[in-house]
């Protein structure tokens, strides 16, 4: 049996009452999945609450160092919150009732939700013509419906074609040569996988490009060039995968590029699972760095499809991932007093922040919570702690030597 585990932070409120957890001055006790679905629920209920309602725009708070994000902030907020959440939102009910609650009523949530963002009579209907940031928030909202078909059947036939002209209307947008080019493909690739005609283009030379701009030992650039972020694992990676899981079923000549990109992003998880210090720290470099745990979305992706490298058992990503998420969540200056996001890595930092980045953008830091769609009774969560590579090797543990890839 898991491991029960002690946590003080401003997470344990959220999922309180739904767990019959007593919160005061003493810790509180809850299992690793608990506490990851306190944080779901705590970065999730503002922004499902209110678009559920048809209040997102009236409520939200819209921070940011740069003009004009109100446009593009909603979209936002709500496409990357679903990208990461969808995987848990799919799953069939278990035996933890309490968790089946949660779930039904996050489910209910985001479907009324979904029905107020692509209504063009809704007081939230959502930007998906004006500037080219539609583009990239739809490509999320696309990505979450991919990941949770039972999303996408929980919605009537109306509703499908709202989202299906919504996705439409981003054909209009034209990507840039670097990330961008997937944006394009992961809407293309939902249009294939649920019967919608797709422009096969779009996917291919998102895919081909990349596949230029591999640098090697699991690494990509971003267009040409490399930078030294976190978009291997914003995008790049978890997109590719994702795209050509879809492609290659439809498509038997995509088979070995979806084999390759497989082996790359494998070998870059084994690289982030290293990158988490002992005390859930990482380093702090490259742009969009204020979206928290999202940086470690390719290492999150590889371990919700079980194809995590044989050296790294499943047990000591979770508990890498789980400081992460303690390091990144737990400040209580990450929130405003009405429970949203506020720009920062660790608490409140608008100066780490581009002004690209606004309220909505943050929210791409829930796509760290992906395993939550595997089952409890999966190894990922069944099997007892481990210790990760970082506090192994810095209590003196001897571990094989780490190796490149081609």
């Amino acid at each position: 049996m898991l491991r029960r585990h002690f946590f003080k932070s401003a997470g344990l409120l959220g999922l309180a009452n739904v767990f019959n957890l007593k919160v005061s001055a003493a810790p509180a006790e809850m299992t690793t999945r608990q506490y990851w679905l306190s944080i779901l629920e705590k970065i999730a209920s503002p922004v499902l609450t209110s678009l559920a309602e048809d209040q997102l725009k009236v409520r939200m708070p819209v921070e940011s160092t740069g003009k004009n994000r109100e446009f593009y902030s909603h979209l936002e907020a709500f496409g990357r919150l679903l990208a990461g959440i969808a995987s848990w939102l799919n799953l069939e009910d278990g035996t933890d009732k309490k968790e089946n609650e949660l779930r039904s009523k996050y489910f209910s949530l985001t479907v009324k939700a979904l029905q107020n963002a692509v209504n063009p009579s809704s007081k939230d209907y959502m930007n998906f013509t004006e500037g080219g940031q539609p583009l990239v928030d739809a490509a999320f909202l696309a990505n979450g419906l991919i990941r949770s078909p039972k999303l996408w059947n929980a919605l009537n036939k109306d509703v499908q074609k709202q989202v299906y002209n919504a996705f439409l209307l981003t054909r209009n947008i034209k990507p840039g040569r670097s990330n961008w080019l997937l944006f394009s493909g992961m809407i293309e690739a939902f249009f294939l996988k649920y019967g919608f005609e797709y422009d096969k283009m779009r996917v291919d030379y998102a895919i081909s490009q990349h596949d230029q701009w591999y640098k090697g030992d699991g690494i990509y650039g971003d267009g040409p060039d490399f930078h030294w972020d976190y978009y291997n694992s914003f995008v790049i990676q978890p997109f590719l995968t994702d795209i050509l899981n879809i492609v290659a079923l439809k498509d038997k000549s995509y088979a070995q590029t979806l084999e390759t990109a497989m082996t790359r992003a494998v070998r870059y998880a084994a690289v982030q699972e290293r990158f988490v210090a002992t005390d859930g720290s990482f380093p702090v470099i490259g742009r969009s760095i204020v979206y928290r745990g999202g940086a470690f979305q390719n290492l999150a992706n590889i371990a919700l499809l079980q194809k995590l490298p044989k050296e790294i058992n499943p047990a000591q990503v979770r508990e890498a991932l789980t400081a992460v998420i303690r390091k990144t969540n737990e400040s209580p200056e990450n929130y405003d007093t009405k429970g949203w996001l506020r720009i920062g890595l660790n608490g409140h930092q608008p100066r780490l922040s581009e002004g690209y980045i606004s309220t909505g953008s943050l929210y791409l830091c829930s796509v760290i919570l992906l395993p939550l769609g595997l089952a409890p009774e999966n190894e990922f969560w069944a099997a007892p702690p481990q210790s990760w590579t970082s506090k192994k090797v810095w209590n003196g543990e001897d571990l094989d030597a780490d190796h490149a890839i081609k």
